[in-house]
């Protein structure tokens, strides 16, 4: 289970951003506004790790949903040949 995230008063990010954004290191931070979240920051390592992990989880469901489509309907099938030429295009996979 993730530790609950540090709650800063904003006002504080001005006085104190050196530690706030030293701290990120360990976790996200919410930043509070008359006393209700207004704000979370994260550091850029975990920002393009949560981005990365969305679009392995935008991947699976569209494979989900293809193979529920075939399995209703398999002449939505395509050849092997032109999903790996679509994927040569777009540099997923080597030639």
């Amino acid at each position: 289970m993730a530790a609950l995230p540090e709650v800063i008063p904003i006002s504080d990010l001005r006085l104190r951003q050196n530690e706030i954004l030293t701290r990120l290191s360990q976790g996200p931070v919410v930043l509070t506004q008359h006393g209700r979240a207004a704000a979370v920051l994260i550091s850029p390592d975990e920002w393009n790790h949560l981005i990365e992990a969305l679009e392995d989880l935008q991947d699976a469901a569209e494979a989900a949903q293809a193979y529920e489509e075939w399995k209703r309907d398999p002449s939505t099938a395509r050849p092997w040949e032109e999903i790996r030429a679509e994927l040569v295009a777009e540099g997923l996979l080597g030639e």
